[in-house]
């Protein structure tokens, strides 16, 4: 067959043109495996050779105000194990499990399995310093210990409710570990090591390590100082009452601060599986509802005053013991009643029919309005998980009976945070402000602080003037009132009592009542609020005034003085009972000699210190009071100088 060279020469430009294309195709297609897929084909191909152990970072630590350690962390070693370079599996099993307390059975099947690396879990997670160690001297090839740790709360179950806990894998699982859980977990590092098909390293392969990035430490608002006195307090309680419960803020109710906070029961956040999750599923403080019963007072006392309702000093009431509202009859809780009375008489009696006529003077609505600015009714929105709103009367369901109850406390529910808020209001010059725990985050390396929580204010709720008086008529129920044994001698302290029957399923329980008092000094210049409520205390009269008051007058004494808070001057005095212990005023003893002083300090034990002949400081100051056989210490030198400022022991 005859083909013209006109046809070859067209098949051979096809031919040419077609490989052409084919070379074209196929460096476009190596380019782009070359090129465009390198990385990912790269990243591949080092999965199939790298292995990756991992290596956890510290999570950051939980510090008080002045930098005290309340949640930390201590060495915990996990293990890991490459099935592919373990050469013995059944006798590297049965050599370690015992070590790890496991089963020789489960081991191997970890060992065994048809993965590049398998952590030993739980077992093998969190090991102690004697599990490390024995595993190392077993020297098994394709096991290994990675760095790792556990959270540690040096102080058992102090502040547990608010700390919280943390789970095996260090997440944060209730409280302000679970709340600032990826502030303080920080990010995860790794050791990546090449290895071949078989799992064995590969010779010249440098291993790489990227660190891990440690967690941010957080600064809380608590004082370690305040904190161990509130335990200290609530610990004598429960040993002393036996209570179903006990709960205890303290704030500063110049900035929403929460200083302290405490309740029982508590736990053990490193052993919290040995309590029930209702215990530490529920931080009372801010958890629990409930009629606030006389404290509650306060805030009708805040509300008749900034409306001009009552004058504290002038106008009158007279108290039969009753007073009837819409049929029915609501007794004061003083039998026969307190007869004729000013109205600072009324709140130092906390006569309830004095403030049912508050309220009335007040009108349901601006009563309710009060509340609610106050804060109740709704959360406070602290930082804390599980708060509770509390439960008031719907206004449009609101009658007269209703209406009295209210202005003593009692028909509505409300939490101890939403007192303590409401309460710091009614005596910083009206100012309500948003509670809150975590003060500062910090740079664990730095300690250059990274963010700042600051004070914020909701709203002004009454005028200062009025917040002045408040204070002055509370500090009254100190001195001359219900609230006598919260007295703390020097420091002013104010507050109100309050005793509240439990209600069940709409029926209120016999002999079984929440006592509580909510306390604030000094009282001209508030610098902490303090609530302390007891359930059901046995052995003892269920009165706040008796149960209570002493405990907050305890907490708030040791308070100020660990924060350097100075006493006062003009303190209203206390009306003593037989009861009561007799107090001397200390005598001005700077520049005495020993000459002087002798033969004329009878009330008094004197503790000396230092050399010379002339008293040049003292303790307690002169002017202040103490019992009959107190100790004054006094230090000699050889100038008398007119200050103080030296006190030594």
């Amino acid at each position: 067959m005859f083909v013209s060279n006109r046809t070859v020469r067209k098949r051979l430009f096809y031919i040419l043109l077609g490989g052409i294309l084919l070379f074209i195709v196929i460096s476009a297609r190596l380019a782009y495996v070359q090129v465009i897929q390198s990385p990912w084909l790269s990243g591949k191909a080092e999965d199939l050779w790298s292995r990756d152990l991992p290596f956890e970072p510290e999570r950051g630590e939980i510090l008080d105000r002045n930098g005290t350690p309340l949640a930390t962390n201590v060495s915990a070693p996990s293990l890991y194990v490459v099935p592919r370079q373990i050469e013995n599996p059944a006798e590297a099993s049965k050599s370690l499990a015992p070590v790890l307390g496991m089963t020789v059975e489960k081991l191997y099947g970890m060992m065994t399995k048809k993965e590049s690396i398998v952590k030993v879990h739980p077992e093998g997670r969190k090991l102690t310093d004697d599990k490390v160690a024995a595993v190392r001297k077993l020297e098994l090839n394709g096991v290994y210990l990675t760095e790792d740790s556990k959270r540690h709360y040096p102080f058992g179950s102090y502040l547990s409710h608010v700390l919280g806990f943390t789970g095996i894998d260090n997440q944060g699982l209730t409280g302000l570990e679970a709340i600032y859980n990826q502030e303080l977990m920080g990010k995860r590092g790794q050791l990546s090591f090449m290895s071949d098909a078989k799992g064995q390293r590969l010779k010249g392969e440098a291993d790489r390590y990227k660190a891990p990035v440690d967690g941010l430490d957080l600064r809380l608002t608590i004082d370690s100082n305040v904190q161990t006195i509130i335990e200290r307090e609530l610990d004598a309680a429960e040993e002393q009452y036996s209570p179903d419960g006990l709960v205890a803020i303290a704030m500063d109710p110049n900035t929403g601060e929460i200083l302290g906070m405490s309740s029982r029961p508590d736990f053990d956040p490193e052993s919290y599986k040995q309590v029930p999750s209702e215990v530490y599923n529920r931080n009372l403080p801010i958890w629990s509802s409930y009629e606030p019963g006389s404290t509650f007072k306060i805030i009708t006392l805040s509300a008749a005053l900034e409306e001009n309702l009552i004058d504290l000093q002038h106008d009158s009431f007279y108290d039969p013991g009753y007073i009837k509202v819409a049929g029915a009859t609501i007794k004061c809780w003083k039998r026969g009643g307190h007869g004729s009375q000013t109205y600072l008489e009324v709140v130092q009696n906390s006569c309830n029919p004095g403030f049912v006529t508050m309220g009335q003077k007040l009108g349901k609505e601006r009563l309710f309005q009060y509340v609610d600015e106050f804060g109740f009714g709704k959360k406070t929105g602290i930082d804390l998980q599980g708060e509770s709103s509390g439960i008031l009367f719907d206004i449009d369901n609101v009658g007269p009976v209703e209406q009295a109850t209210t202005s003593f406390g009692q028909g509505i529910s409300v939490t101890p945070i939403q007192q303590v808020a409401a309460v710091a209001a009614a005596v910083n010059g009206g100012y309500l402000y948003k509670p809150y725990v975590a003060k500062e985050w910090v740079d664990p390396i730095s300690g250059l602080i990274v963010d700042r929580q600051t004070p914020s204010l909701k709203r002004q709720v009454i005028s200062e003037e009025t917040s002045k008086e408040v204070r002055y008529a509370l500090e009254s129920v100190v001195a001359q009132g219900t609230g006598k044994n919260a007295f703390v001698e020097g420091y002013r302290v104010g507050g109100k009592t309050g005793t509240a029957q439990k209600a069940v399923n709409g029926q209120y329980l016999q002999n079984n009542y929440i006592v509580s008092f909510i306390g604030f000094a000094p009282a001209d210049d508030p610098q902490i609020v303090v609530y302390v409520a007891v359930d059901n205390p046995k052995g003892t009269v269920q009165f706040g005034g008796v149960v209570a008051a002493p405990i907050v007058g305890n907490i708030i004494g040791d308070s100020l003085q660990a924060m350097e808070v100075p006493k006062r001057q003009n303190q209203i005095e206390k009306e003593r009972t037989y009861l009561d212990p007799v107090l001397y005023e200390v005598p001005h003893l700077l520049g005495l000699t020993k000459k002087d002083i002798r033969n004329s300090l009878a009330s008094f034990h004197l503790k000396h210190s230092g050399e010379g002949e002339v008293i040049v400081a003292q303790a307690p100051a002169p002017g202040e009071k103490v019992e009959q056989g107190a100790v004054i210490r006094v230090y000699w030198g050889e100038k008398a100088t007119l200050n103080n400022e030296k006190q030594q022991d």
